[in-house]
């Protein structure tokens, strides 16, 4: 698995740029374009992580793999979905409004934990709540009783990694206020497969990389 062995490798340099441990930072498989072969490759070499954003390819990967893999959620959520995806989730990576929560929270618990998504960017073409609103949305979430252990973001399109810089340092610093009050919020979902080395740096605990692993994987086929 020359892409996943190659993105692990360079996870592990910028963390050790960063002086950080490359242990305290995760890697999700985001599947969105992956054939099945590709994905049980992945899982074959090892890994466990792995992420989808849309329903019915949450459901299928579930299907494909063994029950030791671990599935994110990381696209926009419609609440009529909330029924078939809580229950297969280790995850959701994307609670961006009141109402999502209390569709999360519905029936049962415990649920799965969540992280609150966050437009750092102010980009109106992403999901996510404003940085002076995400202080609302977890306290509402944790007054409903969820799990909330950190936050998520997509930064705006840029021409370089650099460009994200300034923003994953602005989630890390929100995400330090919020653990103030909040000291469950550990996590930093936010990178993907071209900024991912920047987030690292930057202090993410989780990066979302689909087309380097994945765009690898296919080439070697081809």
């Amino acid at each position: 698995m020359g892409g996943l062995n190659e993105i692990l490798d360079r996870m592990a340099a910028a963390a050790e740029r960063a002086d950080r441990d490359q242990d305290e930072v995760r890697l999700v498989a985001v599947t969105k374009t992956a054939t099945p072969g590709a994905i049980r490759a992945v899982y074959d070499a090892g890994h466990r992580d792995f992420g989808e954003n849309r329903e019915a390819g949450l459901v299928a990967g579930v299907e494909l793999l063994p029950g030791d893999a671990r599935w994110h959620m990381i696209g926009r959520m419609q609440g009529n979905k909330v029924r078939k995806v809580r229950p297969i989730v280790s995850l959701l990576h994307s609670l961006d409004r009141p109402e999502l929560a209390g569709y999360w929270a519905k029936g049962p618990g415990p649920w799965p934990p969540v992280l609150i998504q966050v437009n750092i960017g102010g980009d109106p073409n992403k999901a996510g709540v404003s940085p002076e609103g995400t202080p609302g949305l977890v306290e509402v979430a944790a007054g409903r009783g969820l799990d909330v252990v950190g936050l998520m973001t997509v930064p705006p399109q840029a021409q370089s990694p650099e460009e994200s810089r300034p923003l994953f340092r602005a989630m890390a610093l929100l995400r330090e206020r919020l653990a103030s009050d909040h000291p469950g919020l550990t996590e930093l979902s936010m990178g993907m497969t071209d900024d991912f080395e920047v987030a690292v740096e930057e202090g993410a605990t989780i990066l979302r990389v689909g087309r380097a692993i994945f765009g690898a994987f296919e080439e070697n086929q081809g």
